[in-house]
């Protein structure tokens, strides 16, 4: 399921949907003017955000498996921490990262 961020409504910050949106270690796609952006949801109800784009070959990370805080790549299972972008060793390679909060249920993205 992919959703459009909605307008700011605090100061930095996008609307883009609620926690219960996202399946426990899954993943949404918020489509931005400048890409798409993966959020995923923590067996712990964490959520982290990250360009939807692995470093390696381009794959969309919104479609691999969260396991922890990280996400394996469909396409060829590069390893990707979710709070830094960073692919782990051997593999070498950063997705974009970033902020959202949750506050009341609601998910909110902050654009760089």
């Amino acid at each position: 399921m992919q959703t459009k961020a909605k307008a700011a409504t605090q100061e930095n910050w996008l609307e883009v949907g609620m926690l219960n949106d996202i399946p426990v270690l899954g993943s949404r796609v918020v489509e931005t003017l400048n890409g798409n952006i993966a959020l995923f949801r923590t067996s712990g109800d964490q959520v982290f955000a990250v360009r939807d784009r692995c470093p390696h070959k381009g794959g969309p990370l919104s479609q691999g498996i969260v396991h922890g805080t990280r996400v394996t790549c469909p396409l060829h299972n590069w390893v990707i921490d979710l709070s830094s972008g960073e692919a782990l060793a051997p593999d070498v390679g950063c997705a974009n990262v970033f902020p959202v909060k949750v506050e009341g249920g609601q998910i909110f993205l902050a654009l760089k």
